[in-house]
């Protein structure tokens, strides 16, 4: 490495799926139906209303059904999943998904509309239709194991406001990173905006997040140490704050991971955002 230059950082750099994997992987409808097959009915069809196994299957316009021979119930590979009464190809919205999940930054539905060739209105329900699996995904989510947790806020000061912690016009939000034993690498995180770190939000915070053996390193934080009171081991860390607060043993994934959350809000809101 070079003087002055900076050391690469392993969150950004870890490796994914390209563009050119992803067309070769979806670019066919025939290589999307075939995996997303596989994902429904892992162990082959299955009636979502009887469980039965057998069934037959015909076609209604561009559509393939399946219909049980127990109970005649008819199905598709589409129903009940978020490309349900979809006029676009599957290979459009596996490419929407690629997008969507694989850049740093969030993608505008307007980007997304000319990325995907559709229009604006197709291109903001793919949006929100994938975001929304995911957010309900992600939702009870639990982390286990070491937990490490940290308080940040986003938005900016008012014009003649309280600056700080206490200003109106910040959210905030707890960030929660699982890792092994050995608190290295990160497995799972939980950014997700409460009321405030007062005792009630936060109790409902570690209640719906936190598994029963999860073992909580924070900065002590007066909130955080309720995580106590609920069973939970807790281990208050000393750090320095700022850049110094990264190579701290236990906050290190934490606060890389506020890190790049802040410089990503910092380039797409302006400074006195106030959502």
């Amino acid at each position: 490495m070079t003087r002055g230059a900076m050391a690469m950082n392993r969150v950004q750099c870890q490796p994914g799926l390209s563009m050119v994997e992803s067309m070769q992987q979806y670019g066919a409808e025939a290589t999307c139906y075939r995996p997303l097959y596989r994902a429904r009915w892992p162990q082959g069809f299955r009636c979502p209303a009887c469980n039965e196994r057998r069934r037959s299957r015909f076609r209604r316009g561009a559509q393939v059904y399946y219909q049980c021979r127990t109970c005649r119930h008819q199905t598709t590979l589409l129903s009940g999943t978020i490309f349900q009464a979809t006029k676009l190809p599957l290979r459009t919205w596996m490419l929407a998904i690629h997008l969507l999940t694989s850049t740093k930054t969030s993608l505008a539905a307007l980007e997304l509309m000319r990325h995907l060739g559709v229009n604006d209105k197709a291109a903001w329900r793919i949006k929100h239709k994938v975001m929304q699996a995911m957010a309900e995904r992600e939702a009870p989510r639990q982390l286990s194991g070491f937990v490490q947790i940290d308080d940040a806020y986003l938005g900016g000061e008012c014009n003649g406001g309280k600056p700080g912690r206490g200003s109106p016009n910040k959210q905030a939000f707890p960030i929660a990173v699982e890792t092994d034993a050995m608190l290295e690498p990160p497995a799972h995180a939980v950014i997700e905006p409460v009321r405030s770190f007062d005792d009630e939000s936060l109790k409902d915070w570690q209640r719906r997040h936190l598994a029963p053996d999860a073992e909580v390193f924070s900065d002590g934080l007066h909130g955080f140490r309720r995580v106590a009171d609920a069973g939970h081991a807790h281990t208050v860390l000393e750090t320095a704050g700022e850049r110094a607060a990264c190579v701290v043993r236990g906050a290190r994934w934490v606060n890389v991971l506020a890190g790049q959350r802040q410089t990503r809000h910092q380039r797409e809101l302006p400074r006195h955002w106030s959502g």
